[in-house]
């Protein structure tokens, strides 16, 4: 069984227009709402044993508050070809993952976020920021997920609304 956890970065702050995009940092809510999605990994028993995210700065952000709250204790990897990434590029991360992960927590952007939940489970589920899609795969290998049909969309978990 594989587990793949889809995480929109937290809310991001736009304070400072001189900043590209890629260096925007989390806003107030968005450092408040980034260690609760690890308390709700920690609380329902979902700690990844791998966390990649974008190297946005929002994205490597909320990454590492959520890697804190849940207690994850491996290294924390960033993929530069997860910037903006579109659903097909987060795919063929997956099924490129070494084998001795099962459970792993991805943290991207919209839309691709959105996309990939959509094209793992087949269900269109809205991704605002610090939403957490938990998805679920019967198969023993990464390169298997989505070839063996749609996995299975156990929860999705918006922060904002269930604070």
């Amino acid at each position: 069984m594989k587990t793949i956890l889809i995480l929109r970065h937290a809310k991001s702050s736009w304070d400072d227009r001189a900043l590209s995009d890629h260096d925007r940092p989390l806003n107030k809510r968005g450092l408040r709402d980034a260690p609760r999605v690890g308390q709700v990994l920690a609380a329902a028993d979902l700690i990844p044993d791998l966390i990649l995210a974008s190297t946005a700065v929002r994205a490597l952000q909320t990454a590492t508050f959520v890697a804190q709250a849940c207690r994850y204790d491996q290294e924390l990897r960033t993929l530069p070809q997860l910037y903006l990434a579109e659903a097909e590029v987060y795919l063929a991360v997956i099924r490129g993952l070494a084998e001795g992960h099962e459970r792993v927590l991805l943290v991207g952007h919209n839309p691709g976020i959105e996309a990939l939940v959509h094209a793992l489970s087949g269900d269109e589920e809205p991704m605002p920021t610090a939403a957490l899609a938990h998805v679920r795969f019967p198969v023993a290998r990464w390169a298997d997920v989505a070839v063996a049909g749609p996995g299975e969309l156990v929860r999705v978990w918006r922060v904002k609304r269930e604070s």
